[in-house]
């Protein structure tokens, strides 16, 4: 068995993750991606972003001390190879391509801003075989801080896929418009259409918070009715009380209810009944188009 150290950096709107991940090659079979270690950071870039459209002097320090800390980390585990990738933030920012060199100089660290259909692709490229049928069709949400990427599988293959400016740390700081959701709506509806049946599978950190606290056995879906009345029932809680009452980290508790908000309106939609959680993302993505 030969085994490969890759990593992955997801520099998102509302949080900077790093994956390591084990490629286990054996001759003769497919080989095997398992997660070694996920680190995050909770620097919210979006929040500068979406406001002011830069990216300020604070947000650029801690990014760069983030990214030093990670090539440590990446280091110590031995780590062949790497990409960053940065996303709706930073390249919306407009002084994105100033912190990014910024950062290579502080860390050594290079980021590549990625732009939203490329984002889509990564994410769609994903190990989701466990969870996607040949003979069934889905819809892929991928909750972000600022954006929100969209694919649509039929037997197995992409049929569409799309990214838009709709995730909750811009919907945080009121920035999403009625007509960026009608497009939104627009575009599941076209593209679902020809399904008689459809089920959704969500990506990104607040459904896999969801998933944890639903309590559900590994593997089984959550319903429509069931992120519905999760959504009522979080409103019944003030931004402190999610934090210290229901166990949600303080960069997730105000955010948390636009990502349910995003989910149970595409699932509506495309009339989608369940959704999927197999806890993968864009960082799942990046580990996989390394090593392809």
């Amino acid at each position: 068995m030969n085994i490969k150290k890759l990593g992955a950096i997801d520099i998102g709107s509302n949080g900077v993750r790093l994956l390591i991940a084990n490629v286990l090659e054996e001759s003769g079979k497919a080989p095997q991606f398992t997660k070694a270690s996920l680190v995050r950071v909770p620097i919210r870039l979006g929040a500068d972003v979406f406001l002011s459209g830069a990216i300020s002097e604070e947000n650029t320090e801690r990014l760069s001390d983030a990214m030093q800390a990670f090539r440590l980390l990446m280091k110590i585990s031995e780590v062949e190879k790497y990409r960053a990738c940065a996303t709706s933030a930073m390249r919306e920012a407009k002084n994105g391509d100033e912190v990014a060199k910024s950062v290579l100089k502080s860390s050594g660290v290079q980021i590549d801003i990625i732009d939203g259909a490329e984002e889509a692709r990564i994410i769609a490229s994903t190990d989701i075989s466990a969870v996607i049928k040949s003979d069934r069709n889905y819809l892929y949400i991928d909750v972000g801080g600022g954006s929100t990427e969209f694919t649509v599988f039929s037997g197995g293959k992409i049929e569409a896929s799309r990214s838009f400016p709709i995730g909750t740390v811009r919907m945080l700081d009121g920035k999403v418009t009625p007509e960026v959701w009608d497009e939104v709506k627009h575009w599941i509806k076209a593209h679902t259409k020809p399904y008689k049946t459809i089920e959704a599978i969500g990506s990104g950190g607040n459904i896999n918070k969801i998933y944890k606290n639903a309590g559900v056995k590994e593997g089984e879906p959550l319903t429509y009715d069931y992120l519905r009345d999760y959504l009522t029932y979080l409103e019944g809680f003030t931004y402190e009380e999610r934090i210290s009452l229901l166990g949600f980290n303080p960069d997730r508790a105000d955010v948390v209810i636009y990502a349910l908000t995003v989910f149970i309106n595409a699932m509506k939609w495309s009339g989608a009944k369940v959704v999927n959680v197999p806890r993968i993302g864009l960082a799942d993505g990046i580990i996989r188009s390394i090593y392809n």
